[in-house]
């Protein structure tokens, strides 16, 4: 093995392009990697750019892909040519997000009985389509952070995942995820920034070692896998038959809606919405969204201060330094979408999409809006003969390799 890795470096070769949307807009922080080993990889700068290094065949598939686009897969050799090879990506929309946000008041069905019959039908397809068995998949997890409508950075995770079905408390899906490989991309001002944080004295140690190394389960990846747990969603809302509503918007596909709200004392409101995107024959699930739309107001404001608001001026990528801020108010909105695949008969997932906006305004008014995409795309899934994860392949640490861009 260790003679392959030699031999790859002694003949790697240079492979440029350049990638953008449909318009010509550069894309930065794309990420380019190989299907067969998604280790090996880069990101763009912030001219849409990007340089790989490899001594792979060049008949090797490579994967584009940026947060909220559609992936393309080429091979390596239209990478090989001197001039600057460009990939053009097509948006890819969360789902409903441009089509409905709740079920449309003329095409609601308000019968109860017809609606719990419908649920039940959906239902009953999942118990056939979802596998009772577990399974493994490794994924390529991207994260990305905005402020003030700049690129803040991204970090990717490369993870295997195992889900067995069922097994975690109330019903829900477990899922065992262990990162093998963390990457994270910054634009050379936004580094040192961020180290002249980690570095503060005032930081605990193990926060500043988190900076650079990291848990092979890392919440946001894990967390961002873990949402969307469509069987225990589906089996706990069904029977709440008032606060559902249905609507067909494309020939052939049914849209079912579920609306959930909550106020805390007008502290604290969140609302959920969930939508199941079935076939109108079949009732097998094509996709899912959930949004969520949550707000936090403080009578008198909460006072950043110290070390969270140094924190809070490396998000803020304004030059002036903020010297007070007080929170007055906290919106977010999150939007997360979830597409499948059939495998053998059975459904999986095949990539999560994550879009969240949120905005903190202080008592002065003075407003920090921030926002992060994510996706999380299935490079490789496993159906048989699954073990489960170990405790160590769970907890370990790994280095989190800190790549500049320029």
């Amino acid at each position: 093995m260790i003679l392959g890795i030699v031999a790859q470096m002694a003949y790697a070769q240079t492979y440029t392009g350049k990638v953008t949307d449909e318009k010509g807009v550069p894309l930065p922080y794309a990420t380019v990697y190989l299907l067969q080993d998604p280790s090996i990889g880069t990101a763009t700068n912030t001219e849409g750019v990007f340089v790989l290094q490899t001594g792979v065949s060049t008949q090797s598939q490579v994967i584009v892909s940026f947060i909220g686009y559609e992936k393309q897969e080429l091979r390596l050799e239209q990478f090989a040519d001197s001039g600057l090879y460009t990939v053009r990506l097509k948006e890819q929309p969360l789902a409903l997000e441009e089509t409905v946000v709740s079920a449309k008041a003329g095409k609601q069905k308000n019968k109860r009985k017809q609606m719990s019959e419908l649920l039940y039908k959906v239902y009953n397809q999942m118990q056939y389509d979802f596998s009772d068995d577990a399974y493994k998949c490794r994924i390529v997890s991207d994260v990305r952070m905005d402020a003030e409508e700049q690129p803040w950075g991204m970090e990717q995770m490369i993870a295997s995942v195992v889900t067995l079905p069922r097994l975690a408390d109330e019903g829900r899906d477990s899922v065992q995820f262990a990162g093998e490989v963390c990457k994270r991309f910054f634009k050379q001002e936004i580094r040192n920034r961020a180290d002249s944080i980690y570095q503060n004295k005032k930081l605990k140690k193990d926060m500043r070692n988190a900076a650079y190394e990291v848990d092979s389960g890392v919440v946001v990846h894990q967390g961002l896998w873990a949402l969307g747990n469509i069987r225990y969603d589906f089996e706990k809302l069904m029977k709440d038959v008032r606060h559902w509503s249905v609507s067909n918007e494309n020939e052939g596909e049914t849209v079912l809606t579920h609306i959930e709200k909550h106020n805390f004392l007008g502290i604290f409101k969140i609302e959920f919405r969930r939508h199941f995107i079935v076939d109108s024959e079949t009732y097998r699930v094509r996709s899912f969204s959930e949004e969520a739309d949550a707000q936090v107001s403080i009578l008198i404001g909460f006072r950043v201060k110290g070390l969270y608001l140094d924190m809070l001026n490396l998000l803020n990528m304004n030059n002036e330094r903020i010297e007070k801020f007080r929170i007055r108010r906290a919106t977010a909105k999150v939007r997360l979408n979830t597409i499948y695949q059939t495998v053998n008969g059975k459904i999986y997932p095949k990539e999560k999409n994550l879009k969240a906006d949120a905005l903190i305004t202080s008592t002065k008014k003075e407003d920090i809006p921030l926002k992060i995409r994510g996706t999380q795309r299935v490079t490789r899934i496993q159906t048989e003969n699954v073990s489960a994860l170990t405790e160590k392949e769970m907890t370990r640490r790994m280095k989190r390799t800190m790549v500049e861009i320029y």
